[in-house]
């Protein structure tokens, strides 16, 4: 796995960047090695498992509101499972249609699979006759680490 994980002055933990990122940051000396792989270099860094900041970054933006709206994120906090069918979802959709003016947001997108994506167009699921399995809400940090 190349993902290291970067690590705030504190030692709370921020997120996960690639090793290129990490290393970059190793060299323009914005963090420190925290923890290395045994015995394994790059170039002249000893290679990171995880990366300490050398100063501190306020992280505000995780108090206030939620997370930003994400494809991603809206796979997540649905366990890539369909919000009509309960199979293996890969697409997004939107409830209110975005050709009748539905916004990107956390309550008018669900994740879907691909035959229900395709079924429900650009309807609206009453329109469309089907049913949503859940109720679309604004997940907590913590939730979309968790998945």
């Amino acid at each position: 796995m190349n993902a290291v994980l970067v690590l705030n002055a504190d030692l709370g933990p921020l997120h996960r960047v690639s090793l290129r990122h990490a290393i970059r940051m190793l060299y323009r000396q914005v963090a420190e090695v925290h923890e290395a792989e045994p015995d394994q270099v790059l170039g002249v860094f000893p290679m990171p498992r995880v990366v300490r900041l050398v100063r501190y970054v306020v992280t505000r933006w995780r108090f206030g509101g939620g997370p930003s709206w994400s494809r991603r994120g809206v796979l997540a906090r649905d366990g890539h499972r369909c919000g009509y069918c309960g199979g293996h979802a890969a697409t997004i959709d939107h409830i209110l249609p975005s050709s009748r003016g539905g916004r990107n947001t956390w309550l008018n997108t669900v994740a879907a699979c691909g035959v229900c994506n395709q079924r429900k167009a650009d309807l609206t699921p009453v329109e469309a006759g089907m049913k949503l399995r859940i109720t679309p809400a604004v997940p907590s940090w913590t939730a979309l680490a968790q998945r």
